[in-house]
């Protein structure tokens, strides 16, 4: 089962709020990352609306959100642009040719002529600083965003706003120098009166207790003073971070070939498929009761139920007996979590809890093979347990047909 804390989500979002009451910017909830729309109304206060990455999440903000909306896409189809036009507030372009092909359209359109409908494109400053490739829209042949030399003598009519996302779970030092290169290639639009809005993006690790929110705060001031623009940021992780667990069940153990191996009722390709492709090491905690663990780890009482971390056979922090190698339910060889150890022997009924998995896990699960999709429930501030969410054979068999 997916659980998700209120709690922990609200916390998140009166940070947020501060930060953009400080920094005199809009926030909006980046819905690739986290799109539980039963947890919007206890956030929604705290921030300006959601960004959506095509028409459905759009919508599904305009229906359940209810503020405002903005939209990128690497491409729009007639349709999508038509009906979009009609709710979005930003729609940002990802080319050009995009632009050039929809501009009379849009242009047309009653909500652009009231100015209640703005658009933009993204750029591409060509300056990476993450660490992972996949996440990285800077690398060369990038997809995502325009760069400096294709606008060079454009026909930009139209458009009021530049829009970069760059960033992957990172702090604001590494914003400071995307921002030096944004000045660089882009900073002569951006001081032009026609440009009036800069979308920073997404991938500000603003919630993390390290990240250097007074930076964050200063670089957004002065962005807003330099260019006389607004300027919108659009966290996803940073909203739901450590807000939600994966409470899974051991279903089977056994030996192979010196490795005790834990088969669990949770897939790691379709339920956590960031461990895969960031790749990602949760953390896991053994429940049970407080009698079954070792004196070795520390152990915490939640609820009446006592949680220990396991540990990384690697560094041996905590240093706990009994390694096991996790994986999911699945015929895919690789449906593997990693390799942790135990106070204990690990037996089939015991519960595991993985953590921080409301973000970047809930919206990327699947029913590959057929394997049963937990159920999703928040986790209300009084302690109480919603499940808002079950899934059935039905969810898996109408899916393709």
């Amino acid at each position: 089962m997916f659980v998700i804390s209120i709690a922990a989500l609200k916390r998140n979002t009166a940070i947020l709020r501060e930060v953009r009451e400080a920094a005199g910017c809009h926030l909006v909830l980046a819905l690739k990352g986290f799109s539980c729309w039963k947890a919007f109304p206890f956030i929604r206060d705290d921030l300006d609306g959601c960004c959506a990455s095509g028409l459905w999440e759009a919508m599904l903000a305009r229906d359940h959100f209810g503020k405002h909306v903005i939209t990128y896409s690497p491409a729009y189809d007639e349709a999508d642009v038509a009906e979009l036009c009609g709710f979005t507030h930003h729609l940002d372009f990802n080319s050009l040719s995009q632009w050039f092909r929809f501009r009379d359209q849009v242009m047309a359109h009653p909500r652009f002529k009231s100015g209640e409908m703005q658009c933009g494109l993204r750029v591409n400053p060509q300056c990476s600083t993450g660490h992972t490739p996949i996440y990285d829209p800077c690398i060369a042949g990038s997809r995502l965003g325009i760069t400096a030399d294709h606008l060079a003598g454009a026909d930009l009519g139209g458009l009021s706003g530049l829009h970069f996302h760059t960033l992957c779970e990172q702090d604001s030092v590494d914003l400071e120098t995307t921002l030096a290169a944004v000045d660089e290639k882009f900073g002569h639009l951006l001081r032009s009166p026609q440009f009036t809005y800069l979308n920073m993006g997404g991938g500000h690790w603003i919630t993390k207790p390290f990240y250097d929110r007074a930076r964050l705060i200063r670089l957004v001031r002065e962005a807003r003073e330099r260019y006389d623009i607004n300027v919108w940021l659009e966290p996803g992780e940073a909203v739901a971070i450590h807000s939600g667990v994966l409470r899974a069940t051991v279903m089977d153990v056994f030996e192979s070939a010196g490795h005790r191996i834990a088969i669990l009722s949770v897939s790691t390709t379709a339920h956590m498929p960031d461990v895969m492709e960031m790749p990602y090491r949760p953390d896991v905690f053994l429940v049970g009761r407080s009698t079954d663990f070792s004196p070795q780890g520390p152990a915490v009482t939640f609820e009446g139920e006592t949680y220990q971390i396991a540990g990384d056979p690697q560094s041996q922090i905590p240093q706990l007996p009994f390694t096991y190698r996790l994986g999911g339910p699945t015929c895919l060889a690789g449906d593997v979590i990693g390799d942790f150890t135990f106070p204990r022997e690990l037996k089939p009924g015991d519960i595991l809890v993985f953590d921080d998995m409301a973000h970047y896990t809930m919206v990327k699960t699947t029913t590959f093979n057929g394997v049963k999709h937990p159920p999703i429930a928040l986790q209300h501030e009084d302690g109480r347990i919603e499940v808002v969410r079950e899934f059935g054979f039905p969810d898996f068999r109408d899916r393709l047909a």
